[in-house]
């Protein structure tokens, strides 16, 4: 079971940089601007990673790792927000177009989805990647 999840992952996030590379790479869009969303890629796991080896696992609330999801969802948004932005400024020559946008966005949706499920996945104590 944990194979075939970790091959499901590495699918989704192939797909999700091939979303990303097709938003900077098309003849039609050829603005590479859209791929400074891959410091956001790397940024997001970040502070779980850093809360999870900080703070003992009590099974209740624990302030480290709330501000951990806090700060996690603020990357993630504005991984979201950095391509409309991109899209929408300067209002008469926008820095990319539309469609690169709607292709960011889909490669946002996959890669977050990926480091989403490789963290539920980790969580799984039978896992041996269960150590972060």
């Amino acid at each position: 079971m944990q194979m075939k999840a970790l091959i499901t992952l590495a699918f989704t996030a192939s797909i999700g940089l091939m979303f990303l590379v097709l938003a900077c790479a098309l003849p039609t869009y050829r603005n590479w601007w859209p791929f400074f969303v891959l410091v956001f890629y790397v940024l997001a796991p970040l502070p779980t990673i850093i809360a999870r080896r900080l703070s003992e696992d009590t099974g209740g609330s624990n302030p480290c790792i709330e501000l951990a999801n806090f700060m996690t969802a603020v990357i993630v948004v504005s991984a979201f927000g950095l391509p409309i932005i991109l899209a929408r400024s300067p209002h008469l020559d926008p820095v990319i177009e539309w469609g690169a946008c709607a292709l960011v966005l889909a490669g946002n949706v996959m890669t977050f989805l990926t480091i989403w499920g490789f963290f539920v996945m980790a969580d799984n104590h039978d896992v041996e990647y269960s150590m972060w």
